[in-house]
């Protein structure tokens, strides 16, 4: 396979020319109302704004003058032509890829705003708190001229914030901050409480990444309950296993007890058959659990500890994952691990993906610099289309071949070099590592060769903005993990520099981007390219591989030990045709694995919608009352006899049946976690899967609305209403006091589970 041309590339979810000829063309008939736009008063801005159809033609060339003169009246920004051919995309649906530097938040501005004109409500949504805040006050002044209203959310943000952020016209936030909103509506109990709009449109930045990269992210809304405790004896024994009693499969997602294994298992933990019917379902996925633990998930790498506690790192962004988790049993054992306290479980209350989340919004656009190759994903889970948009100045970077050596050591070494010689140039280099342990190494030897670099990774993510901000000063050397995300252009110069210092380093070459190995897929390794070489200045890049690395070792195929008749190791052609067909099954697997996880989720998320139409429908109408007036009506004529009015019981009726529909919701999500842990099961009888897992869920789904009923039901004929309404926590049916939200990092349908793994070990 050759790499993908652009024909193959439209084909796989690109736009065609002509709807980009079309923009092109409104661009150009917008420049005879720039005259028009630059007389209005600002007072008079927002009321033309008001009356204009941007819907219409003739409106959207009106729009695109005003948007021009409005961001350099309002932003001392005048928007180039190929921002508002992004703006102008993104209100025709798409997702638009804008390389680095080129303006995307204000782009995503002009679009919201030409959005909201059209009487929409509009969430921009991002990926982390920061980026919201900073965006929305930045494009603040913009938003006003146009007399559209604008607020932000972020983790800190109260209810009373958070309501008035929403009843604004644009609403930016983080896309966890936004799913964690949705949840939390289901803890509400009267119709005041509801904090989260009703979707309307949504613009995605850094789209690839929320779309793709995290779509399948459960994100979670837990009620206290006591952390489980481990079994230590397994945990122990897990611990002193030797490699002879585990195997890692290929592909480094799956561990599994080999014969002998299973055997030292058993003998040592007092002769049990991990298979029988006492132990299959409990001690054999204890061990497979404390084995995914000890032995795949690798500290530095997939986690820090810090402050007493485990902290993932997301490896799409290279930073803490903050409020994620593992699945309750995998965070326990890498806590009893690591030594440390255990931290609350808790009942899952409500669950989303956020795939689910977004699919909710009925208008969907977005921004990165990196769509053309997500297109498939685009098309296939969310149906969406991609627009390129071109640089406004040609980008002029360097990208050199890739180099590939035959071992680790020798790549690193070339890495080393390489970076010491272009160093004595005083050339700023940019290095992107992928995780913390190779980021801390790759530091320690350059510092051997003489070079000091400054380091950004998840241990330090706080000094972020500062350190990438300083990355493009002159002699800068910066070693970093992921950079989608980071929302910090590197000034070249430094962030203080003028205009002499930003001269030195343009003609040292620009920012030098270094990467440190191929990612698994070439989205990642494009958003560090376009680091280097923003609005047409100079830059460079280049990416150094080896065959040991884990992109290879994962999905290469090689025949046999690597050899390099070079004495560096280098590899030649062959070496790195072999990194990018690796490559290009990493990317197909992601797909797949992307697709059949969507299809196991698809039916609880629609199992979810309806649950949450009953519970909305309760809480904002009368049906409850009217419900229990028409199926209790003896119990309703007994409690006006006692002299409670009408509204309270009625008030009762609803607090009852919201109790029993929320308590059902959460048994069947519980249920559907055990389904999950087993179904692999079902292959062994030659059974779909899928199949069963979707006919399982659906019979118990089918019944929870009459089981609730029924149970809420019960409890108005037997509880005491009196004036003051119906005590629930007396009756012992007590909501949880205290929530949180979380994210669980780990997919529970990665292809061939570590469970099934574990199986197949032991029938093989």
């Amino acid at each position: 396979m050759g790499k993908f041309s652009n024909a193959m590339w439209r084909a796989l979810g690109a736009q065609s020319s002509r709807n980009q000829t079309k923009s092109v063309a409104l661009i150009d008939a917008s420049a005879e109302d720039d005259e028009w736009a630059a007389g209005l008063s600002d007072a008079d801005f927002a009321k033309e704004a008001a009356d204009l159809k941007v819907e219409t033609e003739g409106g959207r060339t009106r729009f695109l003058a005003m948007a021009r003169e409005g961001g350099k009246r309002a932003l001392d920004q005048t928007p180039f032509d190929v921002q508002l051919q992004g703006a102008l995309r993104m209100l025709e649906g798409d997702v638009v890829e804008m390389a680095t530097g080129e303006g995307k938040t204000l782009a995503g501005a002009i679009a919201a705003i030409g959005y909201a004109l059209q009487g929409h409500s509009v969430h921009v949504i991002s990926v982390n708190d920061y980026l919201a805040d900073r965006d929305a006050n930045w494009m603040k002044p913009l938003y006003e001229l146009f007399g559209v209203s604008v607020g932000s959310i972020s983790e800190n943000s109260t209810r009373a914030e958070r309501q008035a952020a929403y009843g604004s016209k644009v609403t930016y936030g983080s896309v966890n901050e936004i799913g964690f909103d949705v949840l939390r509506d289901q803890l509400a109990t009267t119709a005041d409480e509801l904090v989260s709009p009703t979707p309307d449109v949504a613009i995605v930045d850094e789209a690839d990444s929320v779309l793709v990269d995290e779509a399948l992210v459960p994100l979670i809304l837990a009620g206290a309950t006591p952390a489980a405790i481990p079994n230590s004896a397994i945990y122990d024994v897990v611990a002193h296993s030797k490699k002879k009693h585990y195997e890692v499969d290929p592909d480094g997602r799956n561990v599994a007890l080999t014969d002998e294994g299973a055997e030292f298992i058993e003998k040592t933990l007092g002769g049990i058959n991990l298979y029988d019917d006492e132990h299959v379902g409990s001690t054999l996925v204890d061990v497979n659990v404390a084995l995914y633990a000890y032995y795949l998930l690798e500290r530095d790498i997939d986690y820090i500890v810090r402050d007493n506690g485990v902290h993932l790192i997301n490896a799409s962004r290279g930073r803490v994952a903050r409020l994620q988790r593992w699945p309750d049993g995998v965070q326990a054992a890498v806590e009893y691990k690591e030594g440390l306290p255990l931290t609350e479980a808790g009942e899952v209350i409500d669950t989303i993906t956020v795939q689910a989340l977004i699919r909710r919004y009925p208008h969907i656009a977005g921004m990165t610099g990196t769509a053309i190759a997500a297109g498939e994903q685009f098309r296939q889970f969310y149906d969406l289309q991609v627009s390129q948009i071109p640089p406004n100045k040609p980008n002029i970077r360097i990208d050199e071949p890739d180099k590939v050596y035959d071992t680790k050591a020798n790549k690193v070494e070339a890495v080393v070099d390489y970076v010491a010689k272009t160093h004595e140039t005083g050339q700023p280099i940019l290095i992107g590592t992928h995780d913390v342990a190779q980021s801390e190494e790759l530091a320690y030897f350059l510092e051997r060769a003489g070079v000091s670099a400054v380091v950004l990774n998840a241990k330090n993510d706080a000094e972020e903005a500062a350190i990438i901000a300083e990355a493009g000063r002159k002699d800068a050397v910066t070693v970093s993990t992921q950079m989608a995300g980071r929302g910090t252009d590197i000034r070249l110069g430094g962030s203080d520099g003028d205009d002499a210092a930003r001269q030195e380093v343009l003609d040292l070459g620009g920012l030098c981007v270094v990467g440190t190995g191929r990612y698994e897929t070439e989205r990642l390794d494009n958003q560090l390219r376009g680091r280097a070489g923003r609005q047409g200045d100079p830059g460079t890049s280049i990416f150094f591989s080896s065959l040991e690395d884990p992109l290879v070792t994962k999905y290469g195929d090689l025949k046999r030990e690597p050899h390099s008749d070079s004495a560096d190791g280098l590899m030649g052609p062959k070496g790195v045709e072999t990194v990018e067909q690796a490559q290009r099954v990493a990317e197909g697997a992601m797909l797949t694995l992307h697709s059949n996880t969507w299809a196991y989720n698809k039916q609880v998320n629609e199992q979810r919608e309806a649950i949450v139409r009953r519970r909305m429908q309760v809480l904002k109408t009368d049906v409850a009352a009217d419900e229990m007036k028409e199926q209790e009506p003896e119990r309703w004529a007994e409690l006006e006899a006692d002299g409670v009015p009408d509204d309270v019981i009625g008030e009762a009726a609803r607090q009852i049946v919201l109790y029993h529909l929320d308590r059902a919701w959460a048994d069947h999500l519980a249920y559907v976690a055990d389904v999950q842990a087993s179904i692999h099961l079902r292959a062994l009888g030659q059974q779909s899967p899928l199949e069963e897992f979707h006919k399982l869920i659906f019979a118990e789904f089918t019944k929870i609305l009459d089981e609730a009923q029924q149970a809420a039901r019960e409890s108005f004929r037997t509880l005491p209403i009196t004036a003051d309404g119906v005590d629930l926590d007396a009756a012992d049916l007590r909501r949880s006091t205290m929530t949180w939200t979380y994210l669980v990092h780990q997919n529970q349908f990665s292809a061939g589970s570590q469970a099934m793994q574990g199986i197949v070990g032991i029938f093989r």
